[in-house]
């Protein structure tokens, strides 16, 4: 929704003097402000006003501004965030940039610094609340939140590049349709898109299929037959699940991405690999760097650019256009008379929280409408286990004689609920640690707050 009058910015700091300052410079500026002590505070006011930039600290108490930035997600997923510190340092500025602040200024700065940073973020919320739904045909990923857009900004941007991109992400996040973008919107789009799925085939296969081979290499090469890489000459080769990738053919493929040759199996004529490299996966790689389970070289070669697919529970307010996209592409299919979804069904699918991301939320839509009696999309049309999902409200309320214990258990889980289950991004909406949700929920967190 576009602003009217003037843009609101919502200024966070501990610090009265910071903030009585940064108040009147904004002012000054044009800004209506609106004026928070700390995270606790700004997230209420987030809640109350429609709040298009945040003008936070990084250091604060109870909520620091990284915190916070993630917290805001889940009351207004396209505020901007500007942060500030008095002890900047590249690690930080690089972690709250990769959590989607837009900027990251070191104190003290000038009045024109800090204006011109919040007009910036100001054009960025304006690109992303009016930028049209994403559903190029070329593409196929659907959306306008902010974490979509994000990613697909950077997807224009690498497409025509010849560097290797490495995808991450659950599965059903849209992997390969970022693959087919990339090369779709690249100089190679004339090319061929080949694409391997490394967790389908076992490894001796597997290294024949990428590589080819020659007749008579193994048992049953009846005839000499070339690989996905011959085949994906002058184009694209897709590498999806590229985590499974045995030891071995993690030699070879380094050696491509190095070199740009490699040999067929069971030959000994060298070939050039005129290829540009895409590879997903839905594991965490640097985590087997740790254990040796996949080359360091490797997943440095792979790791040129790098893109992380959110889960869908992070960008729910794409679900109403997804949920319409896929009406409308498998009414076509089936010729199906179907004219929409039922505010009932909707808000289901808004509280379900989707673990197999978009690909659950296609096939949800699919069968829903295969079975639809009417011509428009109930409750009842839609999976049993969707169906009856239980409301999620907004509030908590308790009877007078609760323990404390019992209320923050109830607190925990319906935000959990809100969440999705994501306890990092439950634990800034509450303000507290991690580790205060394992122990509510009998666990043991691994990791320190």
């Amino acid at each position: 929704m576009e602003a009217t009058g003037p843009a609101t910015v919502l200024v966070v700091d501990d610090s009265p003097s910071v903030r009585d300052s940064l108040q009147r410079t904004l002012a000054r500026c044009g800004y209506a402000v609106v004026a928070s002590a700390n995270g606790m505070e700004a997230m209420d006011a987030l809640r109350r006003t429609e709040v298009q930039v945040v003008v936070a600290d990084l250091r604060m108490p109870l909520m620091d501004g990284l915190k916070l930035l993630s917290a805001a997600r889940a009351v207004r997923p396209a505020a901007q965030f500007v942060l500030l510190s008095a002890f900047g340092t590249v690690e930080k500025a690089v972690e709250a940039m990769k959590l989607g602040a837009c900027d990251f200024l070191v104190k003290p700065f000038r009045r024109e610094v800090v204006c011109a940073a919040v007009e910036k973020a100001l054009r960025r919320w304006h690109r992303q609340v009016a930028e049209p739904v994403e559903a190029d045909p070329q593409c196929g990923l659907v959306g306008r939140s902010p974490a979509l857009l994000d990613v697909l900004r950077v997807v224009r941007r690498v497409a025509p590049s010849s560097a290797t991109v490495l995808i991450e992400g659950e599965s059903g996040t849209g992997k390969e349709l970022v693959a087919d973008a990339l090369h779709s919107w690249s100089r190679r789009a004339d090319g061929p898109l080949v694409k391997v799925s490394c967790a389908a085939l076992p490894e001796t296969l597997l290294e024949a299929e990428l590589f080819g081979h020659e007749r008579g290499a193994f048992t049953g090469a009846l005839f000499q037959k070339k690989g996905r890489f011959e085949l994906a000459h002058g184009g694209t080769l897709f590498l999806d699940e590229v985590a499974q990738l045995s030891p071995a053919v993690q030699v070879k493929l380094l050696r491509v991405l190095q070199a740009g040759e490699f040999e067929r199996l069971g030959g000994t004529q060298t070939l050039k690999a005129d290829v540009r490299l895409v590879a997903a996966t839905n594991t965490n790689l640097e985590g087997m760097l740790a254990t040796g389970r996949f080359r360091e070289d490797l997943y440095y070669r792979l790791n040129v650019v790098r893109l992380q697919l959110p889960p869908l529970r992070e960008r729910r307010e794409d679900i109403p256009l997804l949920a319409d996209h896929f009406v409308a592409l498998y009414r076509r299919r089936n010729g199906r008379q179907i004219e929409g979804i039922s505010g009932a069904a909707l808000e289901l699918l808004l509280n379900y929280p989707w673990p197999g991301n978009v690909r659950e939320l296609e096939h949800a839509i699919e069968r829903a409408v295969v079975l639809a009696e009417g011509p428009i999309l109930q409750p009842g049309d839609l999976p049993c286990h969707v169906a009856t999902i239980e409301h999620r409200p907004r509030e908590v309320r308790v009877p007078l004689g609760t323990t404390l214990r019992e209320v923050e258990d109830q607190v925990i889980r319906r935000t959990l609920a809100q969440t999705g289950g994501d306890k990092t991004a439950a634990a800034a909406l509450l303000g507290i640690g991690r580790r205060t949700i394992y122990r509510h929920l009998d666990h043991e967190d691994p990791a320190p707050d």
